[in-house]
């Protein structure tokens, strides 16, 4: 953690009780339109960790742009000590243009950890591991569910590996804890690497907005907040969060329309129907029974599916 009175970021000195919104310039569109990202930053006079808060990785991914607007909005990002940087969108790219990736197809989440003259995806990530990765001690990176599939809330992190990750994900008490092996190329793993303790929060899915997942980030992220001593006791979470090793997901065995017969959060037995799937000419369904018994953690929206297609994420209880 740099000492309060050497906080530097995109060549701004940054004193002690002071914020400060500044934009990191990352390329120009061929239009010659200059491509930002804005950073806030939210310091206490008292010394402390540095918290990051980062969504938008993925531009079609709106939740957690809204979970940082909104804490951002109702000023609740005010640390008692220490530091908040509060990254609402980082794939500029991606959230003006509704995708998932920047617009040479890479994912900036598995570019990590970047070369300044790579591709794009890769110089996005290079310019947050120079500029802001060298400041946090902990970070919550907002996800949202993709191509259609809706995630309940979760968290996601290396369980048993490191107490402090343990303790950040025991803290924010989603109503899901998922042990997630680290991915190649993405944040979490290049954090790990320099000591950095993150955890990913999912909820909902891509450009839709999940009102019950947006109000348990935030209460989330002010149990973390006050976890690390930075605020006040956050809201109590209405129940423990479920902790879970283990999760699937369900797949397609045929290609037609699916129909879900669950829905997100419920509990399936081994054995239960969870949906079909029927060719589009009335001439056959097929039932889906549950291979194992746990939780739905996630929903495929898509009633059109090929084979091998994520139908059902199930998570395991211990």
């Amino acid at each position: 953690m740099p000492p309060a009175s050497s906080f530097h970021l995109n060549g701004y000195a940054i004193k002690p009780g002071e914020q400060k919104l500044t934009r990191l310039v990352i390329s120009k569109l061929p239009s010659g339109t200059v491509i930002d990202v804005p950073v806030h930053v939210f310091r206490a006079v008292e010394p402390g960790p540095t918290l990051l808060l980062m969504g938008g990785m993925h531009g079609d991914e709106v939740n957690g742009i809204e979970i940082i607007r909104r804490l951002v909005r109702r000023e609740l990002l005010r640390p008692l000590r220490g530091s908040i940087i509060a990254i609402p969108i980082l794939n500029i790219y991606g959230f003006l243009n509704f995708s998932r990736e920047v617009p040479d197809g890479k994912d900036v989440n598995r570019s990590f950890p970047g070369f300044p003259r790579g591709s794009l995806a890769g110089r996005v990530a290079h310019r947050f591991m120079r500029e802001i990765m060298p400041l946090i001690d902990y970070g919550i990176d907002f996800h949202t569910g993709g191509a259609a599939r809706a995630n309940y809330p979760q968290v996601r992190c290396q369980l048993g590996v490191d107490p402090e990750v343990d303790a950040l994900a025991a803290a924010f008490a989603a109503p899901f804890t998922l042990h997630a092996a680290l991915r190649p190329g993405s944040f979490r793993e290049a954090a790990q690497g320099l000591g950095k303790r993150t955890i990913v929060y999912e909820t909902g899915e891509s450009l839709r907005l999940d009102e019950p997942g947006i109000e348990e980030a935030l209460a989330g992220t002010l149990r973390v907040m006050h976890h690390l001593g930075m605020g006040p006791a956050g809201p109590e979470p209405v129940r423990p969060s479920i902790v879970c090793r283990r999760h699937t997901w369900l797949r397609a065995r045929f290609a037609g329309l699916f129909r879900a017969h669950v829905e997100n959060g419920q509990f399936v037995e081994k054995g239960q129907i969870y949906g079909s799937v029927a060719d589009p000419y009335g001439q056959q369904s097929v039932r889906l029974e549950s291979p194992v018994s746990g939780y739905v953690i996630g929903l495929n929206h898509m009633p059109v599916v090929n084979q091998g297609d994520a139908l059902l994420h199930l998570a395991v209880p211990e």
